[in-house]
């Protein structure tokens, strides 16, 4: 994995053209508006307020103009599944929309996932919290944690100016392996997981192109929606009254409408992006107590239950 982008570029002028196929994580065609134009240059960020406990991070990016260049089309063709992976979580775009960015950041040297991460990667806080999933709006990222240990992150794109995804406390509801939209019919959700039972907002896999373009759900990666959908736990119904609620699940903030993509600033901090413990602490604490009493409301009910009915898939109303 820690291979040198140098060499990789070099190495990958040397390939023939491999084709990419058409690879996508969404059987549908995103409408777009007019494509963001993201530009290397900049003024330098300022530097982010950093928790005392906070590690520092050796990364440095490169900005790609992939769009205009054969040859670094070529060498995005080159990396593998996991530096794809990797690459789509750092520019909050899929495998098919990368190579028609403006510009792709990249690594100078690909490690884990997690190095990556711009959440932390322990909160006490969360000790006493079984799972939790978050959605962060500024940087179009979401992370889920375990008894306050981060457990994934990755890429998400929300809901657009025009139909913002809601904010604040919510919980899993129902799921369904493949859902229409009632937006329109054709657009098939994979891996839907409802958090917003009378709007219709959820998780699922369809289309990143890279900025918040949904009607209000939070799109996310084939494989991510799949793991989360596998992990996350539904509500419980019983005589068709909600007897226990399911994951908690935080959306919160606001996205830089009209200004340049937040993760771009990774080209002069590499930190830029990151949200320290204090920061979450104050984003979670108005929450902390309710996801507690759901979390021992449905302790109490599943040591308890008889069998009982499981929701059945409803429409939902985003994408």
């Amino acid at each position: 994995m820690h291979k040198s982008l140098h060499y990789l570029f070099i190495a990958s002028c040397m390939l023939a053209i491999c084709s990419c196929g058409n690879t996508s994580d969404n059987p549908g065609k995103t409408a777009s508006p007019a494509p963001h134009q993201d530009t290397a240059a900049a003024p330098p960020a300022p530097e982010p307020v950093k928790s005392a406990d906070a590690p520092e991070k050796d990364l440095t990016y490169t900005a790609w103009p992939v769009k205009r260049s054969d040859s670094l089309k070529k060498a995005f063709r080159a990396l593998d599944d996991a530096q794809v992976k990797i690459l789509a979580a750092i520019n909050r775009a899929d495998k098919r929309h990368m190579p028609g960015l403006d510009t792709l950041l990249v690594p100078d040297k690909f490690k884990e996932l997690e190095a990556y991460s711009p959440f932390p990667l322990r909160m006490d806080m969360l000790s006493k919290v079984n799972k939790l999933v978050l959605f962060s709006y500024p940087i179009q990222a979401y992370a889920v944690y375990e008894q306050g240990t981060l457990k994934t992150w990755g890429p998400t794109n929300m809901g657009k100016k025009a139909t913002k995804t809601p904010t604040g406390l919510f919980f899993a509801n129902w799921k369904g392996k493949e859902i229409k939209s009632s937006v329109n019919s054709s657009w098939v959700l994979k891996w839907n997981f409802n958090v917003h039972n009378t709007q219709g907002v959820g998780w699922h896999q369809y289309d990143l192109p890279g900025y918040p373009i949904s009607h209000s759900c939070m799109r996310l990666l084939a494989e991510d929606a799949q793991w989360l959908y596998d992990w996350a736990d539904q509500w419980q119904l019983k005589n068709g009254q909600l007897v226990a609620r399911g994951t908690p699940t935080v959306i919160y903030g606001d996205y830089p409408w009209g200004q340049r993509r937040p993760w771009m600033s990774l080209l002069e901090n590499s930190a830029a992006n990151d949200i320290t413990v204090e920061q979450l602490e104050a984003v979670l604490q108005p929450y902390l107590e309710k996801i507690m009493e759901a979390q021992q409301e449905r302790a109490d009910y599943l040591r308890s239950k008889e069998p009982s009915e499981t929701a059945p898939a409803q429409e939902v109303t985003a994408s």
